[in-house]
């Protein structure tokens, strides 16, 4: 859990770069993330110095020479600012600057430092470096939660939706689907939009919080650290972000993939995967010729929301399940495509559950309706029934302050969820139920909870005519009065 003073220092940096002429979000998150992985790489240096000293050998996997002294956060902290400045931007040391030597240190900096090619320094001045890297610098970073927190509350301060559909998924919805997906000990875990990779972030807070033992069995901690996170990001940018937020949380080698998911390139990825969690883009439409061609063969359409759903349906094992946010659109859009998919979940899958969320979910990014969809991909089909819950409230205000709010169905969900044989009983005027397979057939493979909610309505009895007008009139005689006391105490 966050603290009132790491979200006083955080918003001191992020004050600093706005003052400082960076008011972009994303440009100051990625400007914060180089200065973060700059002091980290110090940190790692001296820890491997401390344990070359007390075992009376040479340092291993060192990052930094000798010569290069200068160019570490130890070091250039303390120089006055215009001085730090030109470190970073002159290269003085091994004609290199501080960034350069960030940019080049390759593996045995983790996966973040394999999405550096592309990194731009844009601080401007020594007054907002130093001013930057003095606050860094103050702030205890010596366990995993608190770097967790830190990074986390950092990318909550995006204020504004990105680019292509692409917007900050809600913790606590990502929680709520981790939790009911309930990621086992031998998952390979995948989000194929990994943006700031959230979900992955989130399926690792789940061992340490159901199962720290499992971190005492090597095999699992190998596989924890080098295979079960797994992530495809097309952005430069965004996979950057999502590396230091994996490391930050204690995951040093993530798979991270710079591609298109969906493109003919990323076509290689199939069967792979035994859990897959993600927020795909909403917006926007791509060429068949630019998609690669099994999914067009599972749904032949244009639009990213339904040919993520094909996607995940060849990335995913046999037995693999899928939790993924949907806009509503999806559950009942008339096309072809739209059907196609649906059907394809519901008749040769298992389409498990339906979750319809209140449109303010999103914001102040968006006011889109959206929906989550689990399923698991069999090719045989055993959907016998689709649970549905119709979610109301999710503990925040559904306007653009979202502030904390009282009702929250998501308990309830998780409750509800893992407990689905009590779920029979339950009639369609509640906000769970189960719906047969034969019936979404019969409805056209329509997903939208409005198809089978029992709607209860109740019968309001008004006052007869003369009975109001009667009140209008004895309303009106007391205006009179009271208007004439008043004009009397003007007189």
């Amino acid at each position: 859990m966050i603290t009132g003073e790491l979200k006083s220092q955080v918003d001191k940096i992020w004050d600093a770069f706005w003052t400082g002429g960076i008011s972009n979000p994303l440009s100051v998150i990625e400007q914060f993330t180089y200065l973060l992985f700059i002091r980290r790489l110090d940190e790692r240096q001296l820890l491997e110095e401390k344990k070359a000293n007390l075992m009376g050998i040479p340092v291993k996997n060192s990052i930094f020479t000798e010569a290069q002294k200068e160019l570490r956060w130890s070091s250039f902290k303390n120089k006055d600012p215009q001085s730090m400045f030109e470190l970073f931007t002159k290269p003085m040391v091994d004609d290199m600057t501080v960034f350069d030597q960030m940019k080049q240190v390759g593996n045995a900096a983790g996966v973040f430092a394999e999405f550096m090619s592309k990194a731009n320094f844009i601080i401007a001045t020594p007054r907002l470096l130093d001013q930057v890297v003095q606050l860094i610098d103050k702030i205890n970073m010596d366990d995993r939660d608190t770097k967790g927190d830190l990074y986390e509350y950092m990318l909550s301060k995006i204020a504004s939706a990105g680019t292509n559909g692409q917007f900050r998924t809600p913790r606590h919805i990502i929680k709520m689907m981790v939790e009911m997906t309930q990621p086992k000990k031998d998952d390979l875990i995948c989000d194929p939009s990994s943006g700031t990779a959230g979900f992955l972030v989130a399926a690792g807070e789940y061992f340490r919080t159901h199962h720290e033992d499992w971190f005492l069995d090597k095999s699992f901690r190998d596989h924890f650290n080098n295979e079960m996170f797994n992530g495809v990001e097309i952005d430069d940018t965004m996979i950057r972000i999502g590396a230091m937020n994996l490391q930050l949380h204690g995951i040093e080698s993530p798979n991270l993939i710079k591609n298109d998911a969906l493109s003919e390139s990323a076509g290689a990825i199939r069967d792979k995967y035994s859990l897959i969690l993600a927020n795909p883009p909403f917006k926007g439409s791509l060429d068949y010729d630019a998609v690669e061609n099994s999914i067009l063969k599972t749904v032949k359409s244009k639009k990213t929301e339904l040919l993520f759903l094909g996607l995940m349906l060849r990335m995913l094992q046999t037995g693999g399940r899928a939790a993924v946010i949907v806009p509503d659109g999806v559950l009942f859009g008339s096309s072809k495509a739209h059907k196609q998919i649906r059907q394809t979940l519901v008749d040769t899958h298992k389409l498990n559950a339906v979750i319809s969320m209140p449109s303010g979910v999103f914001k102040p990014y968006a006011g889109v309706s959206t929906a989550i969809l689990f399923f698991t991909k069999t090719g045989t089909g055993g959907t016998d029934t689709v649970w549905f819950y119709d979610m109301e409230a999710d503990g925040y205000s559904l306007n653009d302050k979202r502030n904390e709010i009282k009702d929250n169905d998501l308990p309830d969900i998780l409750a509800r969820y893992h407990k689905l044989s009590e779920e029979v009983k339950r009639k369609r005027t509640d906000k769970s139920f189960l719906v047969p397979f034969e019936e979404i057939k019969g409805n056209d493979w329509d997903l939208s909870i409005n198809r089978y909610k029992e709607m209860v309505y109740e019968e309001i009895e008004y006052a007869a005519p003369a009975e109001i007008i009667k009140e209008i009139e004895m309303l009106d005689k007391e205006r009179n009065e009271a208007l004439t006391v008043l004009k009397e105490m003007l007189l």
